[in-house]
């Protein structure tokens, strides 16, 4: 089971995080490999191949005042226990990065670079890119004004504009220092 974020530095939205055990059957997963040397419409369609190739997928979320309460990191690893523990035991867990996964019951491995070493990693970095960017889309609509559909809440130029015009809106890490000092100077 590889197991992947989406949105760690982003000053808007959640974090996501996919769990993906793979199936026998790795037809047509030939492409799979860190979303970020993906395409948006070749992450959209290895995320339907996924879906019909994997065992098992699960999703789970660390939202922005879950990730103001516990920091970045252990709100992320609190989310990938929660997306790993979604699914049946019995799969040896790979979690991206430098850091295991506390309280976990089941084996597990930290793998630096796991989304370009491991299938399953890979696979768990598109389900948790594509999940993520969806729903960026989803709150551009609810929050006008801000861009998250084009930038998905990253700290670009537009999103710092957009945020000193219109200040933060619920879906800001008032943590992160972009957003931290907007509101301190209002």
């Amino acid at each position: 089971m590889g197991v992947d974020e989406a949105g760690r530095g982003p000053l808007a939205g959640p974090v996501i995080v996919a769990a993906v055990s793979l199936s026998d059957d790795l037809s047509g997963l030939k492409g799979v490999r860190d979303s970020k040397l993906l395409s948006a419409g070749r992450r959209e369609e290895l995320f339907e191949l996924i879906k019909a190739r994997a065992r098992g997928i699960s999703v789970a979320w660390a939202h922005p005042r879950e990730i103001e309460r516990r920091n970045i990191l252990r709100a992320t690893l609190e989310a990938m226990r929660r997306a790993v523990l979604k699914l049946p035991a019995g799969d040896f867990v790979l979690v991206d990065g430098p850091h295991m996964i506390p309280g976990l019951p089941r084996p597990q491995k930290a793998v630096v670079d796991g989304d370009n070493l491991s299938l399953s990693v890979a696979c768990a970095s598109i389900v948790a890119k594509v999940v993520r960017d969806r729903w960026m889309r989803r709150l551009d609509r609810r929050y006008p004004g801000y861009g998250f559909e084009r930038h998905k809440g990253y700290g670009t130029a537009a999103h710092l504009e957009a945020l000193r015009r219109l200040g933060p809106c619920a879906i800001h890490r008032t943590t992160y220092a972009p957003v931290q000092e907007l509101l301190k100077s209002a």
